[in-house]
């Protein structure tokens, strides 16, 4: 068996080891192709992968757990190990990565008392259930059981986002508890308080989030260590960036300054680059980012890395293996996937339909008071309808309270307003046309839930609060015109 340790450098059966990674999310990748792009980090002189593992896709629901398909973490790290990798793994209950609520699960806001990233009983006892079916899934593939995990990451950015210490302390505990013993890292920005905040020097080694001024970086993170020597390691090493919708143009850094700041950091010490292959976000799972307005993740998790979305070598991938190869020997690597581009044609649609039609099929019906949020109807995802009665003809002034995220407004099942971020409260003036009864609906979508800071809280999507009509919330409490509660759910 070989071993791992954390001296004063990284040690390798006791020889010093230079951590050379790449950045692939399994989650973001068809396992059909996991093996190619694996074996093209290799190609590129890297010696090791680095995952994520999004807690939200492992849980969907409370109890249900799922490891197979896109979601085989063992056959990742085992075909990783094939290919000539170690692997760190970042199984954090949070891990950001421009991902659906940061890798938590939505269910997190049903449980009562429950506050997320902290020294929460509630929220350690959900954690230390999902790391009970986790970690058995792994823990046999660790360095010192012939595996190739080196690293296990304790918190994901914590110091950007709080300073309780104990909290970090009780989930290094409950991944030893689960059968972690490969040596523990957190990663922080090397900015403001957040070093001293995020890490627990006792029981992990602190490493750095940063994509350039790496020789300033690594002095802040050297100061920080004190007189005692540790390795110096960024652990994600941004040689690129993601895109939201809003942006306005796919974001890039070009290859010979990201190039330029790689070398930087081989110079002095380790590094993981974020990203080597950013992959896809499927599904609902995007995310959103929120720059004083919510923007959703785009579904092209590009990153501008040196292996495109598609797995295409880019210019940046060149340039990296140059680096590399002034540090280690380029090992030749035969790449064993035939992975070929087609066209297509022209896919033509024979038919089609609308939402009215599809709500009784995709959608679960609800009667309800009160407008209640997505979430209360143990959904997580996609877009919840609300409809009521709304009385006879005449002008209303319609305002939707705490909803979440685009609202779509509708008198009779016919559009007549939409909403979106800040839009969402203002004042719409509707016409009820019929002079009989008519209908108000409320079409909601859930945008992705914000993977960073502050916002992380209160991410309950649809309609959280209420909706008010002539400046009273529309209720059943009184006579007609009353609010019927019609809420149709659907993923």
């Amino acid at each position: 068996m070989s071993n791992f340790t954390i001296r004063d450098d990284f040690y390798l059966d006791d020889q010093p080891f230079k951590i050379i990674s790449g950045a692939i999310h399994y989650f973001r990748v068809v396992p059909a192709y996991w093996r190619d792009r694996l074996e093209k980090l290799r190609a590129m002189g890297a010696n090791t992968v680095e995952t994520y593992v999004p807690w939200n896709m492992h849980e969907p629901q409370p109890n249900q757990y799922n490891f197979s398909g896109m979601l085989d973490l063992r056959t990742f790290i085992q075909t990783a190990q094939e290919v000539g990798l170690y692997v760190i793994l970042r199984p954090s209950p949070y891990i950001c990565a421009e991902w659906e609520f940061g890798g938590l699960p939505w269910w997190l806001q049903n449980i009562p008392e429950m506050k997320i990233r902290a020294n929460n009983q509630p929220y350690l006892a959900t954690v230390n259930r999902y790391y009970a079916h986790l970690f058995p899934q792994i823990a046999d593939l660790q360095i010192d059981q012939d595996g190739p995990v080196i690293l296990c990451q304790v918190e994901n950015e914590f110091g950007s986002f709080g300073n309780d210490q104990n909290y970090l302390r009780k989930l290094a505990a409950l991944m030893r508890k689960h059968g972690v013993t490969v040596p523990l890292v957190t990663a922080d920005g090397p900015w403001g308080d957040m070093l001293t905040n995020g890490t627990v020097p006792e029981l992990a080694l602190p490493t750095i989030n940063c994509g350039s001024k790496i020789k300033e970086n690594f002095a802040v993170l050297r100061s920080f260590n004190g007189t005692k020597k540790k390795p110096l390691m960024v652990m994600e090493f941004w040689d690129g960036w993601f895109d939201a919708w809003g942006d306005g143009q796919h974001h890039t850094t070009p290859a010979e300054i990201a190039a330029a700041e790689l070398n930087d950091t081989l110079a002095e010490g380790s590094i993981n680059i974020y990203m080597f292959h950013g992959g896809t976000n499927f599904g609902f799972h995007n995310g959103s980012v929120n720059n004083d307005r919510l923007q959703p993740i785009t579904t092209s998790y590009d990153y501008d890395a040196p292996l495109t979305e598609w797995g295409e070598e880019t210019p940046k991938y060149t340039a990296f293996r140059d680096v590399i190869s002034h540090y280690v020997d380029i090992p030749t690597v035969s790449l064993s996937a035939d992975i070929q581009k087609k066209s297509y044609g022209t896919l033509r649609s024979d038919g089609q339909t609308d939402l009215w039609t599809a709500l009784p099929m995709i959608g679960t019906h609800h009667e309800c008071p009160y407008p209640r949020s997505m979430e209360n109807f143990a959904q997580g995802y996609g877009y919840t309808y609300y409809e009521t009665r709304a009385g006879a003809s005449r002008e209303i002034d319609v305002r939707l309270v705490g909803a979440a995220d685009r609202a779509q407004m509708f008198v009779n099942r016919t559009l007549q307003a939409t909403q979106y971020d800040r839009q969402l409260g203002q004042r719409e003036k509707l016409t009820l046309p019929n002079p009989g009864e008519n209908r108000l609906g409320v079409l909601v979508e859930n945008m992705g839930r914000v993977d960073y800071s502050a916002p992380l809280y209160s991410q309950r999507k649809g309609i959280r609060d209420g909706v008010m009509v002539n400046g009273a919330f529309y209720l059943n409490a009184r006579e007609c015109p009353h609010f019927n509660g019609s809420a149709v759910s659907g993923g």
